[in-house]
């Protein structure tokens, strides 16, 4: 791989040139006389008067919320990029927390837009039914009308997020800037130190020696930092209980299902399915054990990289990547190929690692300028090319959608993963198909590991967050009682495939997603979007060439309807287990897979 140095970092001056631009100023100043503007409008029909045209208000409305949301979201999602690459940089803080505050007449915004609408529901209802022009609106609408009833009155709501600022969103930061400025010393002779990331990373290296000491390693800056961290995590999770109950959802797992879209018999179905699964994963994890020539094997080597000749492993430089994902879009959608290739070539990927930059990968949008951004840590193993589509899918999701009025380009993360996983597939299975003998083994194990994370591990973290919200409605919790509360979600998930006394007992602090204030039970879409990518996949195996247009149609969709609709349009049932089960039929044939290889191997 190129060295570190070479890697680019993404240029975000098509979407602001920097914070004093005469541009972003203008944004800031329009999104504040905007907020003003909604605000009067909401304000004075908070009810219909007698004669209204209800058409006419409500297009109004539509209009100025559309506005409003792609000025926000794009000014939100710049000031995080710029965060998320300089977190110690005092003057990215500064305008992430001006952005927030301009950011809260808005949410008021949105609160009294939520009652207005209820306070004409029969005439919307009417007008859903009569007027072509809101028909594309009409499940939208209907969502709305449903999250008003969960919500709290206008002065409550604003108090919350105002008080949001300096709370949980504070608690949040403060988990992102210690997991991202975290370093130690590697190597005392020279003087080398290593940040958490980097330590994280080295989970894929090939010496069990070095993965080993990375790991201890690793979990002394998560023991040296666990009060604070655990302080956070109260903070987030106590918050959103105390919302909840105002809000009158029933708890956290109803709200987080609601914003999924996806019905209750949904979510049983599915985390019935991989729990069925638990066997065929403990197996896997077993044969991979005997592979690296362990009796049992460690949570650092979960990533280790197996074959005589190490796929996973390999070291792609960058023009490799982008010449091997762009080509494998390609060979699927020219139109999906074309698009990689512009993001790599616009420079719209910050790749590069460094101190102060988050650790991870995330794809970002910004609906002003209609383009997107991916940052990455890229390390140059098959692994991190696979994370980069994944990413990308995240992109190609946003190309497809985005001359879409803003308020139908929304859509939950349960649909929002299936085209990650759809792009990381098309990469893998391209991968496999091209791979030597030799490095099929390899090819194999990679996709079953990362398959095992985001069935058994997600799993494992579905459960820890369901008994850290039981446990923390009657008190806070302890360091000690988050990483016995983690072991046991992993002794419930891994169970006998990995060793009891070489697990992780920090994966509470190391992922930020339980910190995310508005969004509990973050991971579970990861795996309804591994499984309906498969699904997809599947369907493109049989259809060919011409499934990428139908593809295009139901990205395209995703804001528009439910997921349990939507996967109807793709023929499938999400409600039953059968589907679900079905989609991992296609995992428990890898494990054979891996069997008969890594026996010929070993």
């Amino acid at each position: 791989m190129d060295g570190s140095e070479n890697l680019p970092v993404w240029d975000l001056n098509s979407v602001f040139p920097d914070f004093g631009s005469e541009k972003y100023l203008a944004a800031k100043s329009r999104a504040a006389g905007l907020s003003a503007e909604a605000l009067e409008f909401y304000r004075t029909s908070q009810n219909p008067f007698p004669g209204e045209d209800v058409a006419v208000w409500l297009k109004k409305a539509l209009a100025l919320n559309d506005e409003l949301g792609s000025l926000m979201e794009t000014l939100s999602a710049y000031t995080y990029a710029r965060f998320s690459t300089a977190t110690r940089d005092p003057g990215a803080m500064a305008e992430l927390n001006a952005v927030e505050a301009l950011m809260l007449p808005a949410k008021r915004v949105d609160v009294l837009y939520k009652n207005a609408l209820a306070a004409r529901r029969n005439a919307i209802e009417e007008l859903i039914a009569a007027d072509t022009f809101f028909e594309p609106y009409a499940f939208l609408l209907k969502e709305e009308l449903f999250f008003q009833s969960r919500q709290m009155s206008p002065e409550m709501e604003d108090l919350a997020e105002d008080l949001g600022r300096s709370g949980a969103d504070a608690w949040s930061r403060l988990q992102e800037a210690i997991s991202s400025n975290a370093s130690t010393v590697w190597d005392e002779a020279r003087g080398q130190r290593k940040t958490l990331i980097e330590l994280r990373n080295l989970a894929f290296d090939p010496d069990r020696r070095v993965r080993e000491k990375a790991y201890n390693l690793e979990l002394s800056i998560w023991k040296a930092s666990e009060i604070p961290l655990a302080a956070a995590l109260n903070g987030v999770k106590g918050t959103t209980q105390s919302l909840n109950v105002r809000r009158g959802w029933k708890d956290a797992l109803e709200k987080s299902t609601a914003q999924a879209r996806i019905s209750a018999a949904t979510l049983e179905a599915l985390v019935s399915a991989m729990e069925s699964s638990l066997p065929f994963w403990r197996k896997y994890l077993k044969i991979k054990a005997k592979t690296l020539g362990q009796k049992a094997l460690a949570f650092f080597d979960l990533f280790a990289p197996v074959g005589k000749k190490d796929f996973s492993l390999s070291s792609f430089s960058w023009d490799e990547a982008r010449s091997f994902i762009v080509g494998k879009f390609s060979s699927f959608d020219p139109d999906m190929g074309a698009f990689a290739d512009k993001a790599f070539a616009s420079r719209w990927i910050d790749a590069k690692p460094r101190e102060g930059k988050v650790g991870g990968a995330y794809c970002t949008d910004f609906p002003l300028s209609k383009e997107a951004r991916v940052l990455c840590n890229y390390d140059g193993s098959f692994s991190s090319v696979s994370t980069i589509a994944h990413e990308l899918g995240h992109a190609w999701h946003h190309e497809c959608i985005k001359d879409k009025p803003y308020g139908l380009r929304h859509y939950p993360m349960t649909l929002a993963e299936t085209a990650s996983i759809f792009a990381e597939t098309i990469v893998a299975e391209a991968a496999l198909a091209e791979a030597e003998p030799a490095a099929r083994l390899s090819l194999v194990e990679m996709h079953l590991q990362d398959g095992c994370q985001v069935i058994v591990d997600i799993l494992s973290r579905f459960y820890f967050e369901k008994e850290v919200f039981s446990r923390r409605e009657e008190s806070e919790l302890s360091p000690e009682h988050y990483c016995a509360a983690m072991l046991d979600a992993q002794d419930k998930t891994y169970g006998e495939g990995l060793d009891p006394e070489k697990r992780h007992p920090y994966m509470w602090a190391v992922k930020g997603h339980y910190y995310i204030p508005s969004l509990s039970y973050y991971n579970f879409p990861y795996a309804f979007g591994q499984l309906f990518g498969l699904g997809l996949y599947e369907r493109y195996r049989e259809e060919g060439p011409g499934f990428a247009k139908t593809y295009r149609t139901l990205l395209s969709e995703t804001g528009t309807v439910s997921a349990v609709d939507l996967s109807k349009k793709a023929g499938f049932d999400i409600e039953s287990p059968e589907f679900w089960l079905s989609s991992l039929r296609v995992f428990a044939r890898q494990v054979e897979t891996f069997e008969t290889l890594a026996d010929e191997a070993y």
